[in-house]
């Protein structure tokens, strides 16, 4: 799967979600209850509702306060905001009963904002406290696109020059002039173009969501279109649709192949000089970072035959630069190796059995199922019982799928 998205009005959170979701209607209960299960307030709905602007059909994304009606956004910084630290944010994601995937890729998105805000205001990113993005509408366009996201699973990602928009926009640290200094931050590398229409036309948000998914400018060639979609704005724009369309390709090759396809960087190095004890704990904190899939290291024979430990870090190809920011500060390595990998992914998820975790695989000779250690290691009795509370757990999980959800 490819997709394309056409940014003729601007991008915002709520018009990726909406222009996904228009493409893709059957993902919209999913997301919806992303939404829900990451801490939508009591009384708070989130819905995405067709819309006719200009002649066009599509779908607009609202969020709904508690017998207040719809949550306009007609500008995103004009309504009253509260200051939320993004370290509070992640906390809430963490403990969420979001699936793992929609996780990380949310507080990838927010981690980034974060980075752009920390930078443009002299701060840690960890010090960071957001004001435009605070509020739930913003949260809820976070965790739905992370949602639709994950769901294409592999698909690789391109969009048009950006517009940049023009004038002065009010935000909590005064009068800035547009694009704001986080989302410019955001928005470096990206190709824009000026149509003569002021105001702001990508938020921080979708500044923030372009970036995770580090999209290309080229669409693939000799592909199929499957489906379109189109998602509206709030802002009305003199001469111009406010809109994101998106556009989705099969690639074919995806469907032919074993198994969902992504991108990942595969990070490599050596230590010869760091104690193994405290080796170990910077690579625990590796992989506690987010967007990090996996660590490894092996025993090998360096120069002038020492013992090093060779490290291999799997993560996220977005997040490579920050992760491997993160492996110089966590170990005492002065370089490293890097390259882009496809790989293959079989489909999974994650059901709970009697209160244990079991990963159920689909294979191409029928699913399999592992349970999760940490949830068997407090059973009494000794490795036999261990060993019939996992057997157990895994017969319940391939046969009842009412527990599972997608991981």
């Amino acid at each position: 799967m490819h997709v394309h998205l056409d940014a003729i009005g601007g991008v915002a959170g709520d018009m990726f979600l909406a222009a996904l979701l228009d493409a893709r209607p059957d993902l919209a209960d999913g997301a919806l209850r992303a939404i829900r299960a990451a801490g939508l307030p009591k009384g708070w709905t989130a819905e995405a509702v067709d819309h006719l602007a200009d002649g066009l059909a599509g779908r607009r994304f609202h969020v709904l306060p508690p017998a207040h009606g719809v949550h306009h956004r007609d500008h995103p910084h004009e309504h009253h905001h509260h200051h939320v630290a993004f370290s509070d944010i992640r906390a809430m994601i963490e403990r969420s009963a979001l699936d793992e995937g929609v996780k990380a890729r949310a507080i990838a998105i927010f981690r980034l904002l974060a980075e752009a805000e920390g930078a443009v205001h002299g701060k840690d990113p960890e010090d960071v406290h957001f004001h435009e993005v605070a509020d739930w509408d913003s949260v809820a366009d976070i965790v739905g696109a992370a949602f639709v996201i994950e769901a294409l699973g592999g698909a690789t990602w391109s969009v048009s020059a950006l517009p940049l928009g023009g004038g002065r926009v009010k935000t909590a640290h005064g009068v800035l002039p547009v694009p704001a200094p986080a989302t410019a931050r955001l928005l470096e590398g990206f190709e824009t173009l000026d149509d003569g229409i002021a105001g702001e036309r990508i938020t921080p948000t979708g500044a923030a969501i372009l970036k995770a998914l580090a999209p290309t400018r080229r669409m693939p060639s000799g592909v199929a279109l499957a489906a379109s979609g189109t998602g509206f704005g709030t802002r009305v724009l003199p001469g111009l649709p406010n809109m994101l369309r998106a556009l989705l390709f099969e690639t074919g090759a995806a469907e032919a192949a074993p198994g969902r396809e992504s991108e990942v960087a595969v990070i490599a190095f050596e230590v010869d000089d760091q104690t193994p004890e405290d080796l170990a704990a910077g690579l625990d904190k590796l992989r506690a970072e987010a967007d990090v899939l996996d660590v490894t290291q092996a025993a090998v024979l360096g120069k002038k035959g020492r013992m090093m430990a060779a490290v291999q870090v799997l993560c996220r190809a977005p997040a490579l630069e920050r992760v491997a920011a993160a492996c110089f500060a966590e170990t005492t390595t002065i370089g490293l190796r890097w390259h882009l990998a496809r790989r293959f992914e079989l489909d999974r998820r994650t059901a709970t059995v009697d209160g244990v975790r079991v990963k159920v695989v689909s294979r191409p000779a029928g699913p399999t199922a592992k349970a999760e250690m940490d949830d068997i290691r407090g059973v009494p009795g000794g490795q036999p019982a261990r060993a019939n509370a996992r057997a157990a757990a895994e017969a319940g999980a391939l046969h009842d799928r009412k527990t599972d959800t997608d991981d």
